[in-house]
């Protein structure tokens, strides 16, 4: 059950009870100094806050595997686009051990997961977005913008910045970026396989080796001509799978894009943008291609090869926009 589903059900237990009192001739208005305070139907945050605390002390007493920090979640999260990789461990009775941290980040950070069941085991990427009072997350607004709730209260929330519309947000993204990477799995772009999402967290393939060091940045490579000439490439392709499927990254640079073994992955995908739909789609997408020719550029790229004007004419051509 999700947190904000404990709320409404605790609040609805409560709807109707000061009408409740008026009808049966009751004053609500006074009491005596020494009278138990009665509830006004509606939690306030400390409530929800208390409520949440304890939910989650209830889970983190529950019955928990001797060699590990959790039972496999897989059966109770929306999980990864078929058929699955040979690689990934679906079995419920199966052991999640934390590793340590990856990466921290301004909307979430990334820890390294291992699950294993028997002699089988794979290495996890969790990427559990934040909801912290200091935190905001990067455009939400823009993103939020014409998504409509199904409760109003949920959409207060949203728009005050409660404890509980930032948790409503955190999971809006989480949500977002599971659906664009099982989008582009299934259309053949280089990302992580998107296996689970739970709540605000998204449990990943991990790029990386065997002993748990991720693979670097784009940002963080040094490549040789060759070397980059066949990155621009593979750049290129992608590119033109997304555009093919009339979208773009919404947010790329040379920090989004891995490097693994010589192949380019593209990550951190919860704004993908599309084309069409979205009026600045066109906008976004100069946006892209200028941030990553730039860093192609400054490592030696010829501007003749990395022309950013013919590569987004080139795009929208693919996509069907000239």
């Amino acid at each position: 059950m999700r947190e904000h589903d404990l709320y409404e059900r605790y609040e609805s237990a409560f709807e109707g009870a000061d009408d409740t009192m008026r009808r049966k001739g009751k004053r609500t208005t006074t009491r005596r100094d020494d009278a138990e305070p009665t509830r006004r139907g509606r939690m306030t945050e400390e409530e929800k806050l208390r409520v949440a605390r304890v939910r989650e002390d209830q889970l983190s007493t529950a019955d928990t595997p001797e060699d590990g920090d959790r039972w496999s979640t897989w059966g109770d999260a929306d999980q990864g686009p078929k058929p699955h990789p040979s690689w990934l461990i679906t079995e419920l009775a199966a052991v999640d051990r934390e590793l340590g941290i990856v990466k921290t980040g301004k909307e979430a950070d990334v820890f390294l997961l291992e699950r294993a069941i028997g002699d089988r085991s794979s290495l996890l990427a969790a990427k559990r977005y934040r909801s912290n009072d200091h935190r905001m997350f990067h455009r939400d607004a823009g993103y939020l913008e014409g998504r409509r709730m199904k409760k109003s209260r949920e959409t207060r929330a949203i728009a005050n910045r409660t404890a509980f519309g930032r948790n409503l947000i955190a999971e809006q993204w989480a949500v977002a970026e599971f659906a664009a990477l099982t989008r582009l799995w299934q259309i053949g772009a280089p990302v992580p396989y998107p296996v689970q999402r739970s709540g605000t967290e998204l449990l990943l393939e991990f790029i990386g080796d065997a002993d748990g060091n991720a693979a670097p940045r784009l940002a963080q490579t040094r490549p040789d001509e060759d070397e980059l000439l066949d990155l621009w490439r593979q750049l290129v392709a992608t590119l033109s799978t997304l555009a093919e499927a009339g979208i773009t990254h919404g947010d790329l640079s040379a920090y989004n894009l891995m490097v693994h073994d010589g192949r380019l992955v593209v990550i951190d995908l919860p704004q993908v943008v599309d084309l069409v739909a979205n009026p600045r789609g066109v906008e976004f997408l100069d946006r892209d291609v200028r941030n990553v020719c730039g860093w192609f550029a400054a490592r030696g790229l010829p501007p003749e090869i990395g022309d950013p004007s013919a590569l987004v004419a080139t795009l929208l051509d693919v996509a069907g926009m000239t």
